[in-house]
């Protein structure tokens, strides 16, 4: 089971998910007495079914974790969610459009004149980076510090049973690394939020803010105002959920057209598909890969019982590969339809970014393939996965192209 952990695995999990979902779809590891979920209608239940499959695990499997949006449960959820909501309408994303056509050309401007670049770490991740810490309201010159505290959040997945509590004493000493550059980071980031609202409650009271950080500042649930721990929170969660998605969905995307060739031109000769290409990236190479759980109650499932108070994994990377749900998952087809992919979760925590991810692709994935010509890997090494195991993506991606005319 380790083996999901793996660089190998982590970079192609699909033949032991395939293995698993067709054997054990419900898996109980037993040293870490975590569970696992691999088939589609399981893995939707689970994302969708929070009576049973809880997102907060503290509360329900005593898994710590920090006091995000994600972990809350209707209705301190539904509310906290109205909140963040605000900032996601379909209004405020269209808006968006001309800046992210403006940030997509002044990174590639900056690589264009050479034949090689590094896809994720000049083009993929700064593109979104730069637009959620525009939308919090965070100074240009603090953006060094908001990628650092990103990674260091991520790498709160090696803090999972399944790695923690294994036999290793590597992934034992990754998990305790982990957690201390989470609770270092989370420190800097307390100290620097508590200055950013106290600034912004200073001023006058803004009935239209111009930026999320200061609509949160002023923000009521139940009649009083967010305390400073519940919009630190909401900092944090912004901070990862607001770029990892789709600086990964865009990396997927340039991998997942260097491995099939014949789609990528497919999708040159047919630009309209994009929209469905996107999807099929979401797909195919899921940027989440699972989730966490805990059972509020017992759940019945796969002829199996899982007892109250267990952490559950509902893996989402199995799941939209299931033969049950995809004709031929394995096949990249960038006009699949249909696609009822779950790359985004399902039911009341369905991702409220699912938009903003997917505009910032199509702008990204556009202007890349109007300027950028016969890219290939610039090294035969495999691409190194991202430093946390519940994400799909390489952290470097380097490629050799030509320019187009």
């Amino acid at each position: 089971m380790l083996d999901l952990f793996s660089d190998d695995a982590r970079r192609n999990p699909y033949p032991l998910y395939e293995q698993l979902r067709s054997t054990s779809p419900l898996l109980r590891h037993e040293p870490s007495d975590v569970w696992l979920i691999f088939d589609y209608e399981g893995v939707k239940r689970a994302l969708a079914d929070y009576e049973t499959f809880g997102s907060n695990v503290s509360e329900a499997a005593g898994h710590p974790h920090p006091d995000w949006l994600i972990f809350s449960d209707p209705p301190r959820q539904t509310k906290l969610r109205g909140l963040i909501s605000r900032a996601f309408t379909p209004a405020v994303i269209a808006s968006l459009e001309p800046r992210l056509r403006e940030l997509s050309c002044e990174l590639l401007d900056r690589v264009i004149d050479r034949d090689e670049m590094d896809v994720a770490g000049e083009f993929a991740v700064p593109l979104p980076m730069t637009v959620i810490a525009e939308m919090i309201g965070i100074p240009a010159a603090d953006w060094p510090r908001f990628r650092r505290w990103s990674d260091a959040i991520l790498k709160l997945s090696y803090t999972t049973p399944l790695t923690a509590g294994g036999t290793s004493s590597v992934e034992t000493e990754e998990a305790i690394a982990a957690s201390r550059e989470f609770f270092e980071a989370a420190a800097e980031i307390s100290v620097y939020v508590k200055e950013l609202i106290a600034e912004r409650r200073a001023g006058a009271e803004r009935k239209v803010p111009n930026d999320l950080l200061t609509g949160l500042a002023w923000a009521e649930l139940d009649g009083e105002r967010l305390t400073e721990e519940e919009i630190i929170g909401f900092f944090q969660l912004l901070l990862v959920a607001g770029q990892e998605t789709t600086a990964n969905l865009i990396n997927n995307a340039v991998l997942c057209f260097m491995e099939h060739p014949k789609e990528l031109e497919r999708l040159r000769r047919q630009p309209e598909l994009l929209p469905s290409a996107i999807e099929e990236v979401l797909r195919y190479r899921s940027p989440v890969q699972w989730m966490f759980r805990g059972t509020r109650r017992e759940a019945r499932m796969h002829g199996q019982v899982i007892p109250a108070g267990k952490l559950v994994l509902p893996m989402i990377g199995s799941a939209n590969r299931d033969p049950t749900q995809f004709p031929d998952p394995d096949q990249f087809d960038i006009a699949r339809e249909p696609n009822a992919h779950i790359a985004f979760g399902h039911g009341v925590h369905f991702c409220l970014g699912a938009s903003l991810a997917r505009l910032e692709a199509k702008i990204a994935l556009t202007e890349f393939l109007r300027r950028i010509k016969n890219f290939r890997p610039a090294s035969t090494e495999p691409w190194e996965p991202r430093k946390a195991l519940h994400v799909h993506g390489p952290s470097k991606l380097p490629i050799r192209f030509e320019r187009t005319a």
